[in-house]
């Protein structure tokens, strides 16, 4: 009776078709590797790219503004290192200056001082950094914003370095 329900079976599905070919489990291995592989590649590609980009050296320093321009309890934007990369300088008294890239390391979004410049702000998902150190205090903003190292070169403010995961 099987072999009867079987043939029935058979003739109203035919599982023979001319387009049908059998897939063996090592020809299916065989093909998700070789199908892996230039992702895999293109992954080691963009790896070796990105290394690259964080040892190609320290960008040259570059003059900011002079210190007595620069009011305790101001803010000022400037670019470092280069044009498409806005910072913030922060002066929170006579002797701490503290500047930040000005890209929200959740989505990029350019972040702000509050009114009472308590903190940095972005708008795009209610982030928070601390003007201290960079680190987020509330939002989705995981990671410290990029600190721009400054130096003090006869009353001129310098920035020399970006440190990426500066805290």
């Amino acid at each position: 009776m099987a072999d009867i329900d079987q043939a029935a079976w058979r003739q109203d599905f035919p599982i023979d078709w001319p387009q049908d070919h059998y897939v063996a489990r090592r020809d299916f291995t065989r093909f998700l590797v070789l199908a892996s592989l230039p992702f895999a590649l293109v992954q080691l590609g963009i790896g070796i790219v990105n290394w690259f980009r964080r040892n190609r050296g320290r960008p040259p320093a570059k003059a900011i503004a002079p210190l007595a321009e620069i009011p305790i309890g101001g803010v000022l934007s400037f670019t470092y290192p280069d044009a498409h990369d806005p910072c913030l300088l922060l002066r929170l008294d006579d002797k701490t200056l503290r500047a930040f890239s000005q890209k929200c390391t959740h989505l990029g979004c350019a972040v702000t001082p509050n009114a009472d410049k308590s903190c940095l702000y972005c708008p795009c998902h209610k982030g928070y950094f601390a003007v201290e150190n960079g680190r987020p205090l509330a939002g989705p903003p995981r990671r410290p914003l990029p600190r721009i190292t400054l130096e003090n070169r006869d009353g001129v403010v310098y920035a020399i370095a970006v440190e990426v995961n500066a805290s």
